[in-house]
C-alpha cells in the first residue's frame, strides 16, 4: 500500500519540467559541467531583472528620470517593453524541436519572431509618410528618399570609349554588395532546404520575379548576363554547392555526445564546447513533391512562400527608402534565417506526420503571418510609387502558367482516382 506524503525522488529518473513540456531526458544524459546551464532559475532572474528595472528607470529617484525629454523616455519605455517581454520568452515561452545551442535560445528567437511581428502590424496602421519617418527611430540615416539605381541601363559587357576600363559594367556589378549576398542566402536556404532541385525550382523562380516586377522596383532591370550567368550560373550555384557540401559534411557525421567533463585533453574540450553550437543530430528533411497531388500543393506553397519573403526584402526597402547597405536589412535578413531554421523543421515534420488532424508549429505560423503582413506593408505603401503597367505579354504569361498548373492538378488527380477504382474493382 503505497502513503500519501511526499516522497523521495530518484534524482537519475527526475525530468526537467518547464512549462508543462520535457525538455531533458534523464538527468545522467546532463554533463555534471553544465547541468546547471539546464536548471530552471527562474524566481532568480525575476528578482534580478527586477533590480534592472529599478535602475533604468530611476524608480528609486524619480526627479532624475523626469529630466530627461519625452522622446528620450518613450524610447527608453518601449526597448524595456521589449526587453521585459524577451525576458519571459527566454524563461516562460514553449520550448521548440531544437535544443542547440541551448532551448533558451530558440524560445528567444521566438520572442524576437513575435516583436516583430507586432512592430509590423503596428507599422501597417501608419501613412507612408509616418512610416518612413517613423524608421529614423531605428536608424538615423533612414527616413531619406534614395536615388533609383538601374542595372540595366548599360548592358554592354565591352565599353571602348571608357579610358579607365573597358569592362566597367562588368566590375561594377561583380563588386556590387548584392553579390556576397547571393552567395551567403543561398547557402543558408541550401542548409534550410536540403534538397538540391528544390533550391534550382527557387533560383530559377526569383530571376522569373525579378523578370516581372522589373517594371516596378529599378534595382530589378538587371541585363542579361547579370541576371542568367552572374546570378545564375556563378553566385546562386556556387552558393548552393557550397550549401549542400555543408549539408553533406553533417549527413555524414556519426552523432554520438560524449560530455564536457569526460574529454581527455583541453583541445577535446574546445571542440566539444563549439561542437554544442552543431545540430544534436541531422535530420533528412524528405519533400517528395511528385508523391501526388496535395504534396505538389503543400512544396509549391512553401516555395511560393519563400519567394515572397525574398520580394518583401526589395519592396519594404524601396517603400520605406532603406538603403541596401543599412543594418537594419541585415538585421530583418538575420533574424528571418533564425527563424527558418525552427520553421522548417516544423514544415517537414508536418508533412511527415500521417495523424488525420494536425497543426503547424509556432515556428510555421509566425512565419506565414510576418510573411502576410509584410506583404500587406508592401501593397499599402505602394499605392501610387509604380505608375508603369505591368507588360500585358506578361500578364499573359502568368495567366497560361496558372492554368496550365491547375489542368496538370486536375489532369493528375483524375488519374490517381482511376487507378484507385481500377484497384477496387479488382
Amino acid at each position: 500500500m503505497e502513503l500519501i506524503g511526499p516522497r523521495r525522488v530518484n534524482k537519475k529518473n527526475h525530468l526537467i519540467q518547464e512549462n508543462g513540456d520535457s525538455l531533458l531526458s534523464n538527468a545522467e544524459d546532463l554533463d555534471p559541467w553544465t547541468a546547471w546551464a539546464y536548471k530552471p532559475r527562474t524566481v532568480s532572474l525575476l528578482l534580478l531583472g527586477a533590480c534592472f528595472l529599478i535602475w533604468a528607470s530611476g524608480a528609486l529617484d524619480p526627479e532624475c528620470a523626469a529630466s530627461s525629454d519625452l522622446v528620450s523616455s518613450v524610447k527608453r519605455g518601449v526597448w524595456a517593453m521589449i526587453a521585459v517581454f524577451l525576458a519571459y520568452c527566454l524563461l516562460q515561452a514553449p520550448s521548440t524541436i531544437l535544443i542547440r545551442p541551448h532551448p533558451a535560445v530558440w524560445r528567444l528567437v521566438h520572442g524576437l519572431a513575435v516583436v516583430y511581428l507586432v512592430a509590423l502590424t503596428f507599422l501597417l496602421f501608419q501613412k507612408r509618410d509616418d512610416a518612413r519617418a517613423f524608421m529614423k527611430f531605428l536608424h538615423p540615416d533612414l527616413g531619406l528618399e534614395l536615388p533609383e539605381r538601374s542595372y540595366g541601363t548599360d548592358c554592354r559587357i565591352f565599353v571602348p570609349e571608357n579610358p579607365t576600363s573597358r569592362f566597367k559594367n562588368v566590375y561594377a556589378t561583380l563588386f556590387d554588395e548584392f553579390v556576397p549576398a547571393h552567395i551567403i542566402g543561398w547557402w543558408g536556404k541550401a542548409i534550410l532546404i536540403r534538397n538540391q532541385p528544390l533550391l534550382w525550382v527557387l533560383s530559377i523562380g526569383f530571376e522569373l520575379m525579378e523578370l516581372t516586377f522589373r517594371h516596378m522596383l529599378p534595382n530589378f532591370n538587371e541585363c542579361w548576363w547579370d541576371s542568367i550567368i552572374l546570378d545564375i550560373l556563378i553566385c546562386n550555384w556556387f552558393g548552393i554547392w557550397a550549401g549542400m557540401r555543408t549539408v553533406r559534411y553533417f549527413d555524414g557525421k556519426t552523432y554520438k555526445w560524449v560530455g564536457l567533463s569526460r574529454q581527455p585533453n583541453i583541445i577535446g574540450k574546445v571542440k566539444r564546447t563549439l561542437g554544442q553550437f552543431t545540430p544534436a543530430q541531422w535530420d533528412k528533411d524528405e519533400w517528395h513533391p511528385l508523391l501526388g497531388p496535395w504534396r505538389f500543393i503543400q512544396v509549391l506553397a512553401l516555395c511560393i512562400v519563400f519567394l515572397t519573403v525574398e520580394l518583401n526584402t526589395f519592396f519594404l526597402k524601396y517603400c520605406l527608402w532603406v538603403p541596401p547597405r543599412n543594418p537594419v536589412i541585415v538585421y530583418r535578413l538575420v533574424l528571418w534565417w533564425l527563424i527558418a531554421i525552427p520553421t522548417m523543421r516544423e514544415y517537414n515534420v508536418y508533412l511527415q506526420d500521417r495523424k488525420p488532424v494536425k497543426k503547424i508549429g509556432a515556428f510555421c505560423w509566425l512565419s506565414l503571418a510576418i510573411c502576410v503582413v509584410e506583404l500587406l506593408i508592401c501593397v499599402k505603401f505602394g499605392h501610387g510609387l509604380y505608375p508603369k503597367p505591368m507588360p500585358s505579354w506578361l500578364v499573359q504569361f502568368w495567366i497560361s502558367v496558372g492554368v496550365s498548373l491547375v489542368l496538370f492538378l486536375l489532369i493528375w488527380s483524375w488519374q490517381l482516382h482511376q487507378l484507385v477504382a481500377r484497384k477496387k474493382w479488382k
